[in-house]
């Protein structure tokens, strides 16, 4: 009797634990496990001191103060009475729906691009590094120096007004 109740919690404790269950039939009793498994450095101390790590993980703390909320209701208002105006001053929205679904397009296949490139084997790492390249390439060329920061704003500021349609 002693040893079915010994098997079944071992069996459980095997179970549990991740380890091999025995064959039915064989004598090999895997011992239950009564303390959780710690880092060696831990081993000196209780298991029952960390019990209480696990439990604070889901507490979710948000702080705001009411002049915050309410002047963030009031850029909402602002921002969709905004866009409410410049919807209805768009004369043809089905060509606002038709790029739309095309930038949806691009990105959708983009990320099927970048899948595909990112299976394989070293290509990746390759991109990575032309990509680290013409970053450092580009702080040397706009960023690094005060003349060259002065240029990278004015063809900012350029191209901003081409976007916009307010060009010279």
């Amino acid at each position: 009797m002693a040893a079915t109740a010994f098997a079944a919690s071992s069996t459980a404790a095997a179970m549990l634990s991740g380890a091999r269950l025995p064959v039915p039939g064989s004598a090999v009793l895997i011992p239950p496990r009564l303390v959780p498994a710690s880092p060696p450095f831990l081993l000196p101390l209780p298991w029952f001191l960390f019990a209480d790590v696990c439990r604070f993980s889901s507490l979710r703390v948000r702080a705001s103060s009411s002049s915050e909320e309410s002047s963030g209701s009031v850029q909402t208002d602002e921002l969709l009475a905004d866009l409410k105006g410049k919807w209805d001053s768009i004369e043809n929205k089905s060509t606002v729906f038709l790029y739309g679904g095309g930038a949806i397009v691009a990105v959708w296949l983009s990320s099927i691009i970048v899948g595909a490139v990112n299976s394989v084997p070293l290509l990746p790492k390759i991109m990575e590094l032309v990509g680290l390249g013409y970053t450092g390439w580009f702080v040397y060329r706009y960023l690094l120096f005060k003349e060259s920061r002065k240029e990278l704003a004015s063809d900012i500021e350029s191209l901003k007004k081409k976007i916009v349609g307010t060009a010279e």
